[in-house]
């Protein structure tokens, strides 16, 4: 049995670890098209293309290197993963700040893609110090840490982007150092030696951990809905800024503004919302009802043709973001402690994928329906397409995920929740 005080001393530091790396991430988000402008000399409609390709780097080595961490860390334990991943994207943001081209951005963003898979690490770590009652609760902090940090994120890397769009880059090396030392003295180790495996170098590559995965009954479908699901997501990183301002003209203030206040949402939605609806809903019934508010919600962003509808969209629809706990919570119980940095190394991939996807996907759309030869101008197209991804994830939700009944919680419990 977990002990309590341990188990919340480690997920306020793990929560706390999600939350700066994501500040780190969204810090840089609203002066990308002005920083890719002013590095390659190129229009705003061809750095959207380019800055899908930094993310497709980025992408490409969390696929690859997701597994093998999620594996070391089943080997070795979640804290020394941890920390190589943080202080890894601390260097990484040094060398993006200082890039006098674009190749140097673009090896800049390979290290941030290794070091992005600490992502996996930490919804290991939210597994192992986690039960039945309380694992899509604890998961939901996930999506707290970037509900929060897309709240401050974008503000402060909108105002430091008046000083220099280089600025924001420092920033985010400034934070992710500052999240290694207080780290290194106060996180503590969750996989037990009894635990621990060997490591197993067929089973620490993308498509060894998939194939393995496949030995877990009802897994698979659990993670073709979350594919679906996070490739419409990867609309909003690669073409959000770009739509915004082709569209409304906006500033990277303006930008950074709006995405703090979907953050704002999205941490309502995880922090309250959440634990009040999987008691009563369950986490099937949950997942439905955030993927239904997230294609509507795309749907919206589409044909929100004033800047005013958007942040319409954004409140109307918020519960979209209750959607990715209760289904990350399905797929961590289907599979053992010895198994869970595997698992979270795999979905890793599965995202990286649909990172890979959706760089190229997207911005193609924006550029082709803006562009001077588009045959209708609508630069709402990679929304659109979004929605019919997110609708694909709930066919296949409501067809092949078996549903999960509420769980009885506790008198306690439920005073947590109130």
């Amino acid at each position: 049995m977990i002990d309590q005080k341990f188990a919340r001393r480690g997920l306020f530091l793990v929560f706390f670890i999600l939350f700066l790396d994501v500040i780190g991430i969204a810090i840089i988000m609203p002066v990308m098209p002005k920083y890719l402008e002013e590095l390659t000399g190129a229009s705003v409609s061809t750095a959207a293309t380019e800055g899908g390709w930094l993310l497709l780097a980025y992408a490409g080595m969390q696929f690859l290197f997701s597994p093998l961490i999620g594996n070391l860390s089943d080997r070795y334990g979640r804290r020394p993963l941890l920390l190589a991943s943080v202080l890894t994207f601390a260097i990484d943001n040094f060398i993006c700040a200082i890039a006098g081209s674009y190749w140097m951005l673009f090896v800049g963003r390979i290290l941030a893609g290794i070091s992005g898979a600490s992502f996996s690490t930490c919804s290991a770590y939210i597994a192992d110090i986690s039960n039945d009652e309380n694992r899509a609760k604890n998961f939901g902090l996930i999506g707290m840490a970037f509900g929060v940090g897309f709240v401050l994120g974008p503000v402060i890397g909108g105002f430091l982007g008046e000083f220099g769009p280089r600025v924001p880059f420092y920033g985010a090396a400034a934070l992710a150092f500052l999240n290694f030392v207080g780290a290194y003295f106060l996180l503590p180790e969750t996989l037990d030696a009894k635990h621990r495996r060997p490591f197993e170098i067929t089973r620490a590559n993308p498509f060894g951990a998939l194939k393995h995965m496949r030995r877990y009954q009802g897994i698979g479908w659990v993670c073709v809905v979350m594919f679906l699901n996070w490739l419409a997501h990867g609309v909003y990183p690669a073409v959000w800024a770009f739509v915004t301002s082709y569209r409304y003209d906006w500033s990277e203030g303006q930008i950074g503004f709006s995405l703090a206040v979907y953050g704002i949402g999205a941490a309502v939605a995880m922090g309250l919302v959440l634990p009040r609806l999987v008691p009563v809903l369950g986490e099937w019934k949950t997942a439905v009802l955030g993927m239904v508010f997230s294609g509507l919600g795309l749907i919206g962003y589409a044909f929100s043709w004033q800047g005013w509808m958007v942040y319409a969209v954004i409140v109307l629809t918020v519960i979209e973001n209750v959607a990715d706990a209760p289904l990350r919570s399905i797929a961590a119980s289907k599979v053992p402690p010895s198994a869970q940095g595997e698992l979270q190394g795999v979905l890793g991939s599965l995202t990286s994928i649909t990172a890979i996807i959706g760089p190229v996907l997207f911005p193609y759309l924006f550029q082709y329906y803006t562009a001077p030869t588009a045959p209708v101008v609508f630069a709402g197209a990679p929304f659109i397409m979004s929605a019919i991804l997110v609708v694909a994830g709930l066919v296949v939700l409501v067809a092949k995920v078996r549903k999960t009944e509420p769980k009885a919680v506790s008198q306690s419990q439920a005073g947590e929740a109130a």
